[in-house]
């Protein structure tokens, strides 16, 4: 019944202007392909721009630039009796600015936030990879919300 239901409403969907972002009008494809992320300095601009390119593509024939400021920092959560930090929290922020190959005109700009956790109460090993997986993690989100605005973008 559900099935059904879904399929009865798409008309009504189509009959209010809803367009689907990879259609052959979307903004998603507007962008596959076409946006050159700018070159990274640390790991997590790496991570940041391996996944804007898992969701978009490398730019063959750039018509846009992206440029992202990005600012993580690390949190102490949970403190143990002994007075040492068990849990943290890995804040992200990314302000980011597509401008327009063409004519260098900004087509959009916004900011993003979001957050992991890791747990430090084993090895300093185990500490080090729970961390590196947290930044892997926090890279994805702000990649995936970064493209998600671009694609709600009116190019």
């Amino acid at each position: 019944m559900s099935l059904y239901k879904t399929l009865l409403a798409l008309p009504l969907l189509a009959a209010c202007g809803f367009a689907p972002v990879y259609g052959p009008q979307g903004a998603g494809t507007a962008l596959q392909g076409r946006v050159l992320v700018e070159a990274p300095d640390t790991r997590d601009d790496q991570l940041m721009l391996q996944q804007i390119e898992r969701r978009l593509g490398r730019a063959g024939d750039p018509a846009y630039g992206l440029a992202i400021d990005l600012i993580v920092t690390r949190e102490g959560l949970a403190i143990d009796a002994d007075g040492d930090i068990d849990r943290y929290n890995l804040l992200g922020t990314a302000t980011y600015t597509l401008t327009s190959s063409a004519n260098s005109a900004v087509v959009s700009t916004g900011t993003v936030t979001n957050f992991t956790g890791y747990s430090s109460t084993g090895s300093t090993v185990a500490t080090l990879a729970a961390e590196r997986d947290a930044r892997q993690r926090l890279m994805t989100a702000l990649g995936d919300m970064v493209v998600d605005r671009l694609v709600a973008t009116k190019l």
